[in-house]
């Protein structure tokens, strides 16, 4: 029988070795969040959070209870634009990241 690994543990373990691999995914995060998959957008931040500031501290940044915060970012969660802004700015800051865009003019 061959060894596995839990996909979580695997992420994890990717994030503590490599700090920019969590830069990465918030960034995919936030441009999925703007260009339409909100969906997708908040199983990357699930993920971010389970593997570095976990969602008990995302609570005590974004005073939002724990419990909520999972649901919002579960697969059918449907957080607000208030909320999503406090979740993206505590992982950031975690991070010790700033997200940036930057406007782009319709032709």
């Amino acid at each position: 029988m061959a060894l596995t690994k839990d996909f979580k543990d695997t992420v994890i373990a990717r994030f503590n070795r490599d700090p920019a691999y969590a830069r990465a995914l918030l960034d995919e995060a936030s441009y999925l969040s703007l260009n339409g998959d909100p969906e997708t957008s908040r199983m990357i931040l699930r993920d971010l959070v389970n593997a570095t500031i976990g969602f008990e501290t995302l609570s005590n940044h974004t005073e939002i209870p724990a419990k909520s915060l999972h649901r919002m970012l579960s697969e059918s969660g449907n957080p607000s634009m208030n909320n999503i802004a406090a979740i993206f700015l505590a992982i950031s800051k975690w991070l010790n990241v700033r997200i940036e865009t930057s406007a782009v003019e319709a032709s």
